[in-house]
């Protein structure tokens, strides 16, 4: 999906959105169905939003599994949802610390590949605040995609 556009709703009207979750995997099936309903209004293809969904669950998850040693009530996910114009940005934001990737992950590990492969831009900061993942998707209207000069 990283190199299509995405088609949305001509009327679709803007999207500034955001939700703060625990930093605890049983918020993991909430952000998804946020995230979903954030995106509804856009009228996606099934394979666009399941592929923007999954990007998001995929920042979600390192956030809560490796930004806190040890997470508790205060430690918290948020996720940002906007639209620009010919343009989608989903942002996944914790406050906790970077910490490297285990040198042996197994079959784990694969979260960043997952989002770079559907999301055309996946932009990652951290600091000392904590760790930002944008990530963006071109779109464009169905109405712009229309035939022009026909019959």
């Amino acid at each position: 999906m990283q190199d299509e556009i995405a088609y949305v709703d001509a009327h679709a009207p803007p999207i500034d959105a955001h939700h703060v979750w625990a930093a605890n995997p049983i918020s993991l099936p909430h952000i998804r169905a946020q995230t979903r309903h954030w995106l509804a209004p856009l009228a996606l293809d099934q394979n666009t939003e399941q592929d923007l969904v999954l990007a998001v669950n995929e920042a979600a998850s390192n956030a809560i599994e490796h930004a806190y040693t040890a997470p508790g009530p205060a430690d918290l996910v948020t996720v940002n949802c906007w639209t620009e114009p010919h343009r989608l940005c989903l942002e996944v934001t914790d406050h906790g610390q970077w910490r490297l990737p285990d040198a042996t992950p197994g079959h784990r590990g694969h979260g960043i590949l997952i989002m770079q492969q559907t999301v055309r831009s996946v932009f990652i900061h951290k600091d000392q605040g904590g760790t930002r993942v944008l990530l963006r998707h071109p779109t464009v209207s169905r109405a712009h995609n229309a035939c022009t000069g026909c019959g």
